[in-house]
């Protein structure tokens, strides 16, 4: 693993030429280094995904952690050789300087893939290009400007341009995820509905929405401060060529250890990257009404003890 800090605004303005992609394994870069406050502790949970890549035999990872110290310090990911981008990160508008956004709409556009987790998707609320990769976002002050609410409704894409904020989550329970799209290689053979355990279950997201197709959602329930909607967790995107897979999933060790969290993200990342899936169905995935976690990934938190946070709920 090689761990690049703050690297030169000459690369980013390199990454504007996209090599074509190699044989596997392929070559993966994971952005990390800012989360926008203490909600979401990159420094634990990428080791977390780099583990969770590592373990497929299908990637090379390199991790890329950016400076918070503002303009000065551009998104330098080494685009050129990379098959796709995973976003361990959040950040504000102004942290990028434009010849680097311009950069990375240009290496998607132009067939990279890209992979944005969790916090991922609060990051960059007025960069349009961005919002256009991950299809909807929430926090960071978005609101109707940023595009209608996006949901589902009797199995349809349904949006609602009503003004008002865009980004909402109750308390980290359990909840179940429905499968809307079985045909897609990510979700293709996974149960129709299963548990996800205690994590952030985004709600009320804003965004254009254009070429999005929403894999799986989850009821946001009223009584967890939810909308009564089905609101999209899993989704797909296409951007020019370039194919972005967007989990709202992941908001610490706990979340990420849930096995549907480490098998959708697997399959995302391989998808995004080489437009496939290989990987199978592990025989421990959630099913309807259980959850099921990997204590090998929980107990990568610090603040676990036996793989239990006495904070979070229970998983059971």
């Amino acid at each position: 693993m090689k761990r690049i800090v703050q690297a030169s605004l000459a690369l980013a303005l390199a990454a504007a030429v996209v090599s074509p992609r190699a044989a596997a394994p392929v070559r993966i870069l994971l952005v990390d280094g800012e989360s926008g406050g203490p909600y979401h502790r990159w420094q634990v949970t990428t080791p977390v995904l780099k583990k969770m890549l590592d373990e497929t035999g299908l990637f090379t990872l390199e991790i890329v952690t950016i400076g918070a110290a503002g303009p000065a310090t551009p998104f330098t990911p080494l685009l050129a050789s990379a098959a796709a981008v995973v976003l361990n990160y959040d950040a504000p508008d102004e942290r990028w300087p434009a010849e680097s956004k311009r950069a990375f709409e240009r290496y998607v556009d132009e067939g990279g893939g890209l992979v944005a987790v969790h916090a991922a998707d609060n990051a960059f609320p007025g960069w349009r290009g961005y919002n256009e990769m991950i299809g909807v976002g929430g926090w960071r002050a978005r609101n109707e400007n940023a595009g209608p609410h996006w949901f589902v409704a009797d199995g349809k894409l349904t949006s609602d341009a009503t003004p008002g904020p865009a980004g909402s989550h109750g308390t980290r329970l359990p909840f179940p995820i429905a499968v809307q799209d079985a045909d897609h290689p990510i979700t293709k053979g996974l149960p129709k509905t299963w548990m996800h355990q205690g994590d952030e279950m985004y709600a009320s997201l804003r965004g254009p929405g254009r070429n999005m197709t929403v894999l799986a959602t989850a009821y946001s329930d009223p009584a967890n401060h939810g909308t009564g909607r089905d609101e999209p967790q899993l989704m797909v995107v296409q951007y020019g060529r370039g194919r972005v897979f967007h989990t709202t999933l992941g908001h610490d060790v706990n979340a990420m250890s849930s096995v549907d969290f480490v098998t959708t993200f697997q399959r995302g990342t391989e998808w995004a990257a080489t437009g496939a899936v290989t990987q199978k169905m592990p025989a421990a995935f959630p099913t309807a009404t259980t959850v099921s976690y990997r204590a090998d990934l929980a107990a990568m938190d610090p603040a676990y003890k036996n793989g239990l946070n006495p904070l979070d709920p229970p998983r059971r």
